[in-house]
């Protein structure tokens, strides 16, 4: 994408200390065309752009909307959009507390390398902390060793004997019926 974003929101505040130069920013409403793109780009990277349906108007719901489904972190560089991280709370029956769940991050390609990934991964687990979660948790595409490796480097744990389960479409629709 060649398309410069204008830079964080008026208003937005920082999450944590900015690391490698990078600004971790919550997003605010007016982000949603800057969250947008950087879908648009992680599903192309993932080459799963032809599962990618959702429409501006679909992330504003969902971050903004009367029952927010998630939130953003963006990572700003010289006033450019280099990374997300979209998350939201899950709860852990045995442990009795809330959690949170990183559904996707992702660097644009010119800011790998240079603490993108480990910044956004920072300021979630500060988040986590202040908000009482009892852990951070997020999956892995098994092919993606060099994100492996790094999440290791970090502390991580990869759970060998935990799949992801998944119903959508219409096996959903199927199996919401009586």
């Amino acid at each position: 994408m060649t398309r410069r974003d204008p830079g964080p929101a008026e208003g937005a505040q920082p999450i944590g200390a900015p690391a490698a130069a990078f600004d971790i920013r919550a997003a605010t409403p007016a982000d949603v065309p800057t969250v947008h793109a950087l879908i648009g780009a992680l599903a192309e990277f993932e080459r799963l752009s032809h599962l990618f349906v959702a429409s501006e108007a679909d992330v504003a719901a969902a971050l903004f909307g009367p029952r927010p489904a998630a939130e953003v972190l963006i990572a700003w560089k010289d006033g450019e959009a280099a990374g997300f991280a979209m998350f939201f709370h899950n709860y852990s029956t045995f442990l009795g507390r809330r959690g949170l769940w990183l559904e996707d991050l992702f660097v644009r390609p010119a800011h790998r390398r240079q603490g993108c990934a480990q910044a956004l991964l920072r300021a979630l687990a500060a988040l986590a902390v202040e908000r009482g979660c009892g852990r951070f948790e997020w999956s892995v595409l098994d092919w993606n060793a060099p994100a492996i490796e790094f999440y290791k480097s970090l502390g991580a744990t990869v759970l060998p004997d935990w799949r992801i389960v998944r119903v959508v479409g219409p096996a959903l629709e199927a199996l919401a019926k009586p």
